[in-house]
This record gives C-alpha cells, structure tokens and sequence, in this order.
C-alpha cells in the first residue's frame, strides 16, 4: 500500500471505455484480476460478489473473453460488473499492475492511491477488507479455508 494505481483503460463486454480516473470519479473500487480457468479465483469472486451494493463499487477484471467471463459468472454465481484486460491490448492494467498470479485484487481510493490489496485467497485478508467497509464476506455458518495460493 501506499501506492498509486497504474493509469488505464480497459472495456466493458460491449466495448464501452472505461478509464482508472473516470471509475474513481464514482467513488473507492474494487479491482479484482482474474482468469476463469484459475480455481482460486473461482473461490474468491463469489465472496467478493457479496460486498455489492456497499460504500465501494468491485468490477472483475477479466483476461478472459466476454464469452468465457460470462460462463464464469453464471456458474460461479460471481456477476460482478467485468471489465476486460485483453490480450489482444497486452493485458495493459495486469502488467501495468505487474500481476504475476491471480486473483490479484486492489482496493483504490479516489486519486489512486491503493489502500488494501491481496493476492490468492486469504481469509484474513477478505475479512480486513469488509471489515473496513463494515460489511461481512463470510457467514458464520459456512467452512471457509484459510488460504489459498493464486
């Protein structure tokens, strides 16, 4: 932390721009790269799915095709709003970012700065985070592993 979010421009499934600042305008975000092949982030999304509609707005960030992102959030039950990381652009947020695994997920202030991020699936981490926007990601009644490398 104490870092700025990387400048870009990524796209939404039916082409529309979207940039880093134009996002924040709106408020804190979410960002949470994945792949939909990666097990991990078929664990992480849905529990991110839960903070919708709280003080801070998540967008997926797909290095998948709409197509594939679609079917992963059908059968994952994650539809967060995606945006696309595309290949065909050199995936320029992931390696503006310098992502080596997924899911790498950033929370970003308006401005840029980052205040949390984690990379793979870590309990504590995802509990830090809804803590901090008084919310809960986890019920009490559901057996959640501890972590889970990307």
């Amino acid at each position: 932390m104490g870092s700025t979010a990387p400048d870009f421009t990524l796209f939404t499934a039916d082409g529309a721009a979207r940039s880093r600042d134009e996002i924040l305008n709106a408020g804190p975000a979410l960002f949470a790269v994945y792949k939909a092949s990666c097990p991990t982030c078929q664990l992480t999304l849905p529990f991110l799915s839960r903070l919708e509609g709280g003080p801070i707005q998540i967008f997926a960030v797909s290095q998948d095709s709409p197509e594939v992102a679609e079917r992963f959030a059908r059968e994952f039950d994650a539809p967060l709003p995606v945006l696309f990381d595309r290949a065909a652009d050199n995936y320029p947020a992931s390696n503006a970012w310098g992502i080596t695994h997924v899911p790498t997920m950033f929370l970003v202030e308006p401005g840029g700065a980052v205040s949390w991020t984690s990379v793979g699936f870590f309990k504590r981490d995802l509990e830090k985070l809804a803590k901090t926007i008084h919310m809960e990601i986890f019920r009490p009644d559901e057996i959640v592993p501890e972590a889970k490398s990307g």
